[in-house]
C-alpha cells in the first residue's frame, strides 16, 4: 500500500507569504503590491521587514497591475497578490495588454480559488482563471499543490523571466511535499508509478486524488499518480511516458471542466495519442456558500469523485 508521509497542515496561501518573506531577504529586486488584502495574502511578514518595498494600493486592481508592470522597467520583480477572482476576471485587459503582451517580468500572485474560497460565495470563487490565464500568450500558469510546494513555487518565480500566473488558496490542507523538494517549472512530480491508470491532478485534488489510492489500491488497481503543479508550459514528456504504460487517464482538478487542466491534457493527447479520458472537475456551474469541503463534495471534485473517474475510465479503455 503506498503510503505518503504527511508532514502537517496548513494552507497554500501561508506558502506564498513565507516564500516572498524568504525572497524580500535574499532578493532586493522583489517588490510586493497588494490590493487591501495584505492579511489575507499572508504578505505581513515581507510588508514589515522591506517598507520601502511594499506598496499598498487599496481596492484597486487594474492599477496595481498597471504599476506592477510599469516596475519590472527598472528591472524590479513586481508581486501582485489579490484573490483569484480580482486577479484575473477583474483586470483581465490590464494583463493582456501591459503584461502578456510586452512579456513584463510579473508574477501574478492568486489567492483564495476555487471553491474552497467557501462561505463567500460563487461572486469569489472564480473557476475559469486557469483557462483564461493559459491561453495568454507568454504566460505561465502553476498551481501547486501543498503548503510547502507553494512555497518552493513563489521562490522559483523570482529566477523565471516573464509573466507569471501562481494559483493558491485558503483552505488548510495535508502537507506532502518535502521541504527541501526541488521544484521546477514545467517539470511535474511523479507520486506513484503504476500501470493501469494515469491521474495527473494539481492543486488541491493532487491531495484528493492521494486520498483516493488507498481505495482503488485495494480494488487491484494500479495507480500512476502525477502532480501536474505546472499547466504551462505542460509537461508532455511526462504525460506520454505515462500513457505508454497505462493507456488512459484521469484529470483532477478545482476548475472548470472547460479550459482547465485536463482541457490542455486532452488537446495534447487529441493530437498524439489519443486514449479514454475521464474528468474530474466543475461542470459549467458557478459555485454557492459552503464549506470548502462540503461544496467539494456536491460539485464533485471530492476523493469518491476521483475513485469513480478511475472505474469509468477503466471500464472504457477495457471495453
Amino acid at each position: 500500500m503506498t503510503e505518503f508521509e504527511i508532514l502537517g497542515n496548513k494552507d497554500t496561501r501561508s506558502g506564498f507569504g513565507e516564500g516572498l518573506a524568504e525572497l524580500g531577504r535574499t532578493n532586493e529586486n522583489v517588490v510586493a503590491l497588494c490590493a487591501d488584502l495584505t492579511g489575507s495574502l499572508k504578505m505581513d511578514a515581507f510588508q514589515k521587514e522591506n517598507p520601502e518595498r511594499f506598496f499598498q494600493v487599496g481596492i484597486a486592481e487594474a492599477n496595481m497591475i498597471s504599476l506592477a508592470a510599469g516596475m519590472t522597467i527598472g528591472g524590479k520583480i513586481p508581486y501582485t497578490g489579490t484573490f483569484a477572482n480580482f486577479s484575473t476576471g477583474r483586470v483581465y485587459d490590464q494583463i493582456r495588454q501591459s503584461v502578456a503582451y510586452s512579456k513584463k517580468n510579473v508574477k501574478i500572485c492568486a489567492s483564495h480559488a476555487g471553491l474552497t474560497l467557501g462561505e463567500d460565495g460563487a461572486t469569489h470563487q472564480i473557476l475559469e482563471d486557469i483557462g483564461m490565464m493559459k491561453m495568454l500568450p507568454n504566460m505561465t500558469v502553476i498551481v501547486p499543490a501543498d503548503h510547502n510546494q507553494t512555497k518552493q513555487a513563489t521562490i522559483a518565480i523570482a529566477a523565471h523571466e516573464g509573466p507569471v500566473y501562481l494559483r493558491f488558496g485558503r483552505p488548510v490542507m495535508p502537507i506532502f511535499v518535502k521541504p527541501d523538494a526541488n521544484f521546477v517549472i514545467g517539470k511535474a512530480d511523479l507520486l506513484t508509478e503504476g500501470t493501469d491508470v494515469t491521474i495527473i491532478a494539481c492543486g488541491h485534488l493532487v491531495w484528493k486524488s492521494i486520498e483516493a489510492l488507498k481505495a482503488l489500491e485495494e480494488a487491484g488497481i494500479s495507480v500512476e499518480l502525477i502532480n501536474m503543479h505546472t499547466i504551462k508550459p505542460l509537461d508532455t514528456d511526462a504525460i506520454m511516458k505515462s500513457i505508454a504504460k497505462t493507456g488512459c487517464v484521469v484529470t483532477a482538478e478545482e476548475h472548470m471542466m472547460h479550459g482547465g487542466l485536463g482541457d490542455s491534457v486532452a488537446q495534447f493527447l487529441s493530437r498524439t495519442n489519443p486514449v479514454p479520458q475521464e474528468y474530474v472537475a466543475v461542470n459549467d456551474t458557478f459555485g454557492e456558500s459552503g464549506t470548502p469541503m462540503e461544496l467539494m463534495t456536491k460539485y464533485s471534485i471530492d476523493t469518491q469523485d476521483v475513485i469513480n473517474a478511475v472505474h469509468k475510465v477503466l471500464a472504457r479503455k477495457n471495453a
